[in-house]
């Protein structure tokens, strides 16, 4: 099965089976025009650790949710101006440039994931992490606008879905060193 091409309806809450830390999600509301997904959980690691594990998305990524079937061929250069990228022998895809990037603070992407990308809409995708009680909270936000004729109302549920799932990937890779 080609990624992105069927993905079931979204979730209104993720648990992650992990007694660590905490996850849940919510989409906003959505229009025809747009949508925002928020995902939130806590880790023990600290935000240093968790800022350098959003780099390594290779690792913890869900290959489904690739066009090349493997998550091994994406990653993220550092920095403004770094490419959130895909590349294997017959192909690459650019999902995503970085926009914004404090240190163990904030990642931002500019992002057009998947099927939206064909859509000529406007994604960011933010990680944004603070330290709290010696524990991190990370606060994962996708929000996609554009026009019309984008129907992005009928993409909300499928994409808080797989922005949820990734974001639980992510929390069990950090506290784990596995996504699964």
């Amino acid at each position: 099965m080609k990624p992105y091409r069927t993905v079931s309806l979204g979730i209104a809450c993720l648990a992650l089976g992990l007694s660590a830390m905490t996850a849940y999600g919510e989409t906003g509301t959505a229009t025809s025009t747009g949508f925002t997904v928020t995902h939130r959980f806590e880790t023990a690691a600290s935000p240093a650790k968790v800022f350098a594990a959003m780099h390594e998305i290779g690792r913890w990524w869900n290959s489904a949710h690739t066009w090349s079937g493997n998550a091994q061929n994406l990653s993220i250069t550092p920095g403004a101006g770094g490419c959130f990228c895909e590349r294997w022998a017959t192909g690459s895809v650019k999902h995503g440039e970085v926009i914004h990037s404090i240190q163990d603070s904030v990642l931002r992407l500019r992002a057009e994931l998947g099927p939206l990308q064909e859509r000529a809409v406007n994604g960011v995708l933010t990680f944004a992490l603070k330290p709290s009680e010696g524990r991190t909270a990370v606060l994962v936000t996708y929000r996609v606008a554009g026009n019309p004729e984008a129907e992005l109302a009928s993409l909300a549920a499928p994409v808080d879905r797989v922005i949820g799932e990734q974001a639980a990937r992510l929390a069990r890779y950090v506290d784990s060193g596995r996504p699964d």
